[in-house]
């Protein structure tokens, strides 16, 4: 890697070691998630938790991402990305701490959301300080910068099964050693300034790439989320958004990029298809992969480890089939992979239905975060991180509750179809994020005998693979999205990045106060 030095005559910016610290931070977040999904059913049984409650907090391990995120992009330049370290830094080790303490959903909820606001925190510098230090190879540097997420997720995943049955707290503690490793590599590193900086792109300039289409899709989004949790009104929701967005609009006068605002949409879809069911892939294949004698873990560790492989290799994949040619062909491996994990029950179809999924979602969200980072420069972190932040806010309140809702759906009407004697025993109604639903009795399965325990265990199977099967319709819509937009580039002379100025890597790297 190159070695970038300050223009202005301050520290130079050590490139590769400022790009692993940051790599490392990634893992950490990635920890995290895998620690948290690797836990679930010993949590979700220990606080008497259902499917959609279950989902519920692992959502809040992806929403809360959103909030930091956006809130860092809008001030980071201000502040430096040291700060933003920091701020991510404390929230990485307090929210440990927090579910570490959990003694149930209220506090297992709070650290998870912790947690999550340390991770947004995290992208919200180690991405544009990445496309900024290496400005002229955007998508295959953010890449290889995102294989520390699934790098995470193997040595994590590996840790956490190699732990055994050991309790559960002891698999979240394993979140501090990235995060002490990554602290140690960056405290004392100088971080770059901004692109869009460098060249002189004002805040108002930046603020009017999203636009207030861009905000209102954002601020909604957030701002209903956090009415769910304060117990907000619909029409407060909606005033306090109307505000919000009103006030963005009158300062840009702009109604946002149209392109940008299609990938702002369309990472709703494309991260419920990754984080979503990576969130709840253990869960799902725990009754396929005990019947081949491995824990369910593995598959998200496989999975992992294919697209931490491609993505250090990104380079010369993205420089072949160019980024909207990636994306659409990773959305029929994708689509294909969910489709034959539904369907999968022998070793050799569930490793090859994994394989299939693994290097469907390699490149979804680094590859789109390097379309961003190329086609807005102008938009600087901000039009960066918003696009991450909703994905994760999208997951974290739609996609992973989602998951656990078609499940809960699913084991209701199937037991009353094929038992409906046992349905007033073994099912209760509970209120959620989508409206009053049956769910199995999480308590009443505990005393089941074993004849109908083993009925409904065979229900919650097939509900798992409802699962996947619906989420599946996601890739193909996706896929439908991309090609529309190879063809709109190629009415455009084909897909070629956007130069924001021609000043030196040097100059745009220089170290920020």
């Amino acid at each position: 890697m190159a070695h970038a030095t300050a223009a202005s005559g301050s520290e130079p910016i050590h490139s590769k070691r400022l790009f692993w610290g940051c790599f490392i931070a990634l893992v950490a977040t990635s920890f995290g998630f895998i620690a948290r999904a690797l836990t679930a059913d010993a949590w979700g049984a220990e606080f008497g938790l259902t499917e959609t409650q279950v989902g519920e907090i692992l959502g809040a391990g992806l929403w809360p991402f959103a909030i930091s995120i956006i809130l860092f992009s809008l001030i980071i330049d201000q502040i430096g990305y040291k700060v933003a370290m920091w701020f991510g830094l404390i929230c990485h080790t307090l929210s440990t701490v927090l579910i570490l303490m959990a003694d149930g959903y209220t506090l297992m909820y709070l650290g998870t959301f912790v947690l999550a606001l340390g991770s947004g925190t995290v992208e919200a510098y180690i991405n544009p300080v990445v496309a900024t230090v290496f400005n002229k190879q955007k998508t295959k540097w953010l890449n290889i910068l995102h294989a520390g997420w699934p790098g995470g997720l193997v040595v994590g995943g590996i840790l956490a099964i190699m732990l055994g049955d050991i309790p559960w707290r002891w698999k979240i503690a394993i979140i501090l050693i990235p995060t002490v490793i990554y602290a140690v590599m960056l405290v004392k590193e100088s971080f770059p300034v901004n692109e869009r900086v460098a060249a002189g792109t004002s805040y108002r300039d930046m603020l009017r790439e999203v636009g207030a289409v861009g905000a209102l899709i954002i601020a909604s989004m957030i701002v209903f989320q956090v009415g769910a949790v304060l117990d907000w009104s619909v029409w407060t929701n909606v005033i306090v958004t109307l505000v919000l967005v009103g006030i963005y609009a009158a300062y840009t006068r702009s109604l946002g990029r149209p392109l940008f605002i299609f990938l702002l949409l369309l990472m709703i879809p494309l991260a419920t298809t990754e984080l979503g069911v990576d969130s709840w892939i253990t869960v799902l294949m725990e009754n396929s992969m005990e019947q081949i004698g491995l824990a369910a873990g593995w598959v998200l560790v496989y999975t992992s480890a294919i697209m931490m492989v491609l993505r250090f290799n990104a380079g010369p994949i993205v420089h072949r089939l160019n980024p909207l040619g990636l994306l659409a062909l990773s959305s029929v491996l994708a689509c294909l992979g969910l489709v034959a994990l539904s369907q999968a029950g022998a070793a050799i179809t569930i490793l090859l239905a994994a394989t299939l999924y693994g290097v469907g979602k390699t490149f979804f969200w680094p590859t789109t975060l390097g379309i961003v980072a190329e086609q807005f420069p102008r938009g600087g972190a901000l039009t960066l991180n918003g696009i991450a932040g909703v994905g994760m806010i999208a997951v974290g309140i739609v996609g992973a509750p989602f998951l656990g809702y078609i499940q809960d759906v699913s084991n209701a009407e199937l037991l009353m179809e094929r038992e409906p004697e046992m349905a007033s025993e073994y099912l209760v109604e509970r209120d959620g994020l989508f409206g009053h639903y049956s769910a199995l009795n999480v308590e009443a399965l505990a005393t089941a005998p074993p004849e109908e325990a083993a009925e409904i265990a065979e229900i919650q199977e097939q509900g798992r693979k409802d699962a996947l099967l619906t989420v599946a319709m996601l890739p193909a819509f996706m896929f439908l999205c991309y090609i529309g937009l190879i063809l709109y580039f190629k009415t455009k002379g084909g897909y070629k990045p956007v130069v924001l100025t021609e000043a030196s890597e040097e100059a745009a790297a220089a170290t920020a106060v």
